[in-house]
């Protein structure tokens, strides 16, 4: 059962001390997640890419987005696998703690370690990801350069606010288990605000946009990484001006959910297990 809740500086050094536990945790989870399926680790890369093969049918061919997105393949390409590190953290921290109660009421332990232990599987699974993203880009002329490594700062940043909102979203679920049926919906919806298969700066820049909209598109969190990722590795998006703003945002984003979020989880840690 879970004990009185400790005070924050405690409990940030109870974390740490298990810091190889939640190595440990995520790295194992990430060997297991496709360990029935014959193709196995290969289906890490294959549902961003088949994801992707869908979106470009149905946006790029049938409504013709591509027509007016420069280099449109290596832009959804990349769309698709940063928004896919932040779904599927935020959809695997639903099932955070109800899925491991086991160890919740068996062993005394930091309840964060679990969302973020989690977070930080998906995180491997980027970096796995990663390499055949860097082929597609590649074979679409989209070769390595300088600002590529403007991709190192972006996804830590994407992965602090990811771990944030995982932490949050534990604990509504955890109090809540019917939020995992309704997070499918939520996410897709946002997915389809957040420009992963459309431009949000062409769509912002329309005259029929009205000026607040435009406004929440921008500052749209996922919009936000999505943007950084494909500045650094889509030439066409280099070539042009980033807003300073972007930086800031993503910035911003990841210190209001990472402590957020955290503070958010921390403050339930005596009420996990229970019931």
């Amino acid at each position: 059962m879970s004990g009185a809740r400790p005070a924050l500086p405690a409990y940030l050094r109870q974390l740490w001390s298990r810091r190889h536990f939640i190595t440990a945790f995520a790295t194992a989870r990430l060997t297991a997640q496709y360990s029935q399926a014959k193709l196995g680790q290969l289906w890490q890369l294959m549902t961003p890419l088949l994801n992707a093969a869908v979106y470009y049918f149905i946006f790029g061919v049938l409504l013709d987005t591509k027509r007016d997105v420069p280099d449109f393949i290596p832009f959804l390409v990349t769309g698709v696998f940063i928004w896919t590190f932040t779904s599927n953290s935020i959809m695997a921290s639903t099932r955070a703690v109800s899925g491991n109660l086991g160890l919740v009421r068996a062993l005394h332990f930091p309840r964060a370690a679990l969302p973020i232990g989690l977070a930080l599987q998906q995180f491997q699974q980027l970096l796995f990801s990663l390499g055949a993203l860097v082929v597609i880009l590649i074979g679409f002329g989209e070769y390595p350069g300088p600002a590529w490594l403007l991709a190192v700062p972006a996804l830590l940043l994407q992965a602090v606010f990811n771990t944030g909102v995982s932490m949050a979203m534990a604990r509504v679920a955890a109090r809540t288990p019917d939020v995992s049926q309704l997070m499918p919906f939520l996410l897709r919806t946002w997915m389809y605000l957040s420009g992963v298969m459309w431009s949000v700066d062409k769509v912002t820049r329309s005259s029929d946009v009205p000026h607040l909209v435009g406004v929440a598109l921008q500052c749209n969190p996922a919009a936000v990484y999505i943007d950084l990722l494909r500045f650094a590795f889509v030439r066409s998006f280099t070539a042009a001006q980033l807003p300073p703003h972007v930086w800031a945002l993503a910035l911003g984003w990841a210190l209001v959910a990472g402590a957020g979020g955290f503070l958010f989880f921390w403050k339930a840690e005596e009420e996990y297990g229970r019931g």
